[in-house]
């Protein structure tokens, strides 16, 4: 009963938002897209099936996870069942014949694991058929059988038979029936469970990997309108009624034809991917079978089983590759994460050529340009991210020991270039800078820097999830002056110029990065355009000062750690030297064992003192992303744009961002049938006991005034050239003109070609 009532307040919470969205009384609604015709075989949209309803979040085909499925998807979502038939012939939906890979049975009836031949595979584990429907229903609970999902609901919700289904109102029921064969061998028939149940269960879809059980069916089910699909497995299996392989099945497609209105295959038989997880050329199977008469069906889809790199992580670029190309759209995508493959659906398909939806909406600001597509900081990042569409595109400045501004992440070169082959002898431990060694870019010259290759980084590489590994070398690094030129010639509406480290650079290697920074600029003639904006941000308010007497220039305040609550003399103190704050998510949402708790005040507090708020950290990996957003970066990106209404993103995937906001959906005040709403902190959990919820973790320190106000920049140190790290650009001058070190290499050249023409008149 306390997790029905907890479902029940979730349904309400979610019901309030999506009200919410819509336009206030009285005023007009907003224009609905026209709807384009489909490529699917009916000119139709194609359906989402939830597998086992939302197996993303609960245990599958649990009561939750069939409810949560449509509480949050299409009204059109239909609920997948795969059948089990139990001892006594009742029908249970589990999609894994053998119970104890998500099912409690094991530690219910331990002593009751048994072996059995499979399609001619000798299998062991717990089996529906040793047991009753109610050993089962009073004695068994289901649980998350992925473990990079969440467990907190394991243990707490019970299996659900078939018949529960059709009494939570689906617009439509589909049974899956895998192991016809396997239940005859136990006196048991699937064919002789659905006639029955067909009595009082509607079944909208019936398929089944076994022809001879499809073919049972026909004519059977009276006037129900059920349509049988075929079910193909991976193309080296055997299709038990035939003994042939689906590769051979599937070369005879119009056979199907006269058994089944339809296909059901897994995604890889339409775009598949090769051995390196980049997408080949689609295949011609969807267009072969329309041209048949068959509707097309895919299968394995889900937001945290990442399919090939060329989906960055996005989701719904993967559906969109399936259902809004040139050529064809499936009939249908089977999912465990049905909220997303929906909003492709109503949201992002068809958007392509769509101006943003929102006219006032966040900032899509880049880190290291669209660094999860390649190296950071690179031209090809920079093109990825005005191709992408980002409106600010960022350099993170550092400075060679030669003088030269250029773009990079890090002042350790170490984690992105190739500088450990070439230079792992210079490197250095710098305790202002960071707590290890590092080879760092005031270190070597530009000329050197130069000579090194970009690293694209992998930040959760410990997840086994790395970016585009194709390109992991791709692009050249960019020197201040270079970028300036490349955004002044591009369609981006400003750039930010992030400045670290200047009073050690300044003290110890005599490079005034300030300096650079504002020379850049000028030359650029940045410090008069007003085209486009400028963005200067640093943690130092020293920095920041620097450039208050430039108002065409936009300051950010860079907040290094995560806060919990932003007190007025804090906000004050940054208002002095700050238009903007650039903040962590993780700040602005409290969250614990990856679920999200509560909004902190801090977005509120910077508000009204008049501050933007950018929302950094946000990433494309479904690790880094709250279990609340269901794996979903547009989710995520929602819940800060929309819920907590936040001046600018900055993200390492702006394609995400932007087509989240190019889409009618991003628009809380459109009445729509179906929007991307912002996640309710909390609303999964609020209800649930004490033992349910996750450890609460500590919190964040509150932002600390003292903190806030840095000591004046050091004046730029005279750096000798024999020094260790010596800068030439601080070297004497000679007489000349020349530095002293130039003067010198040439009275040193003059030397050896007199001491050359003396040796060769001996």
């Amino acid at each position: 009963m306390l997790m029905r009532h907890l479902l029940l307040v979730f349904l309400l919470l979610h019901g309030a938002a999506a009200a919410a969205g819509n336009q206030p009384a009285g005023k007009p609604a907003a224009a609905k897209p026209r709807a384009a015709k489909w490529k699917t075989l009916s000119g139709n949209a194609p359906l989402v099936i939830a597998r086992g309803g939302y197996s993303g979040i609960f245990p599958e085909s649990s009561q939750f996870a069939y409810q949560f499925a449509l509480a949050t998807s299409l009204k059109e979502t239909v609920l997948l069942c795969d059948l089990q038939l139990t001892k006594d012939g009742a029908g249970i939906c589990r999609s894994d014949l053998k119970l104890d890979n998500s099912t409690t049975i094991s530690t219910a009836f331990p002593k009751r694991g048994t072996t059995y031949s499979v399609n001619g595979q000798s299998v062991h584990g717990w089996f529906s058929v040793d047991f009753t429907s109610d050993e089962l229903l009073g004695n068994v609970t289901t649980i998350q059988n992925i473990f990079s999902r969440p467990s907190i609901f394991d243990g707490n919700l019970p299996l659900s038979m078939v018949q529960e289904i059709s009494r939570f109102h689906p617009s439509q029921f589909w049974l899956n029936v895998q192991y016809d064969m396997f239940y005859k061998e136990h006196k048991l028939d699937p064919a002789k469970f659905i006639l029955t149940a067909s009595e009082n269960v509607v079944f909208d879809y019936i398929s089944s990997p076994e022809i001879g059980f499809l073919k049972s069916l026909n004519g059977k089910l009276g006037k129900a309108k059920t349509k049988l699909i075929f079910r193909f497995l991976a193309a080296d299996a055997v299709e038990p009624s035939t003994n042939q392989t689906y590769s051979l099945i599937l070369k005879n497609l119009a056979t199907i034809k006269s058994f089944a209105s339809g296909i059901l295959v897994p995604k890889s038989y339409v775009w598949p991917a090769n051995k390196d997880k980049y997408l080949e050329p689609s295949t011609t199977l969807v267009t072969d079978a329309h041209n048949l008469g068959l509707e097309v069906y895919a299968f394995n889809f889900a937001n945290d089983q990442p399919a090939s790199y060329n989906y960055s992580f996005d989701p719904t670029a993967e559906y969109l590759q399936f259902i809004d190309n040139p050529n064809f759209s499936v009939d249908g995508v089977f999912t465990d994460f049905p909220s997303t493959a929906s909003a492709a659906i109503a949201c992002l398909a068809h958007n392509k050529d769509n101006a943003a939806a929102q006219k006032k909406r966040p900032l899509i600001i880049t880190r290291n340009g669209a660094s999860g597509v390649f190296a950071g900081c690179t031209d090809l990042a920079y093109q990825q991210a005005v191709k992408d569409g980002a409106d600010i595109i960022d350099c993170s400045v550092q400075m060679s020991k030669d003088g030269v501004a250029f773009c990079l992440d890090s002042a350790d070169l170490m984690g992105d270039t190739t500088a450990m082959d070439s230079f792992m002898s210079r490197s250095a431990l710098v305790p202002e800078i960071q707590k290890n060694n590092g080879i760092f870019s005031f270190d070597l010259t530009w000329s050197e820097i130069e000579s090194l290759k970009p690293v694209l980084a992998n930040p959760l590489s410990s997840a086994n999830l790395v970016r585009n590994p194709a390109a992991k070398n791709m692009g050249k690094l960019m020197t201040l002056a270079t970028f300036l030129d490349f955004a002044k010639n591009s369609t981006v509406s400003g750039i930010l110029i992030n400045i670290e480290h200047a009073p050690y650079l300044a003290s110890k290697k005599g490079l005034d990065i300030v300096t650079a920074v504002s020379s850049a600029l000028i030359n650029a003639s940045y410090d008069k355009q007003i085209t486009q904006k400028v963005l200067i941000q640093s943690d130092d308010t020293s920095v920041l000062s620097m450039f208050k007497n430039n108002s065409s220039y936009k300051r950010v305040f860079k907040v290094e750690e995560t806060i919990s609550d932003s007190p007025k003399p804090a906000v004050d103190e940054i208002k002095q030297f700050a238009d903007a704050v650039n903040i962590a998510k993780t700040s602005l949402i409290a969250s614990s064992n990856s679920f999200l708790t509560s909004f902190t005040p801090v977005t509120d507090k910077m508000h009204a003192a008049n501050l933007s708020v950018y929302v950094s950290g946000l990433r494309n990996e479904f690790v880094s992303i709250p279990f609340d957003c269901f794996s979903d970066p547009m989710v995520e990106i929602a819940t800060y744009a929309a819920g907590l209404a936040v001046d600018g993103i900055v993200t390492e995937f702006p394609a995400t961002a932007r087509a989240y906001f190019r889409s009618p959906c991003s628009d809380v005040e459109a009445n729509l049938p179906f929007s991307i709403l912002p996640v309710e902190p909390g609303s999964l959990l609020k209800e649930a006991q004490p033992e349910l919820l996750p450890p609460t973790q500590a919190p964040a320190p509150a932002l600390d005034a003292a903190d806030i106000v840095d000591p004046p920049l050091p004046p730029v140190v005279k750096v000798s050239e024999t020094a260790p790290g010596a800068a030439p650009e601080s070297s004497p001058t000679h007489p000349s003109g020349q530095p002293a070190n130039a003067a010198n290499a040439a009275l040193l050249l003059l030397m050896m070609v007199l001491s050359f023409i003396y040796l060769s008149y001996q």
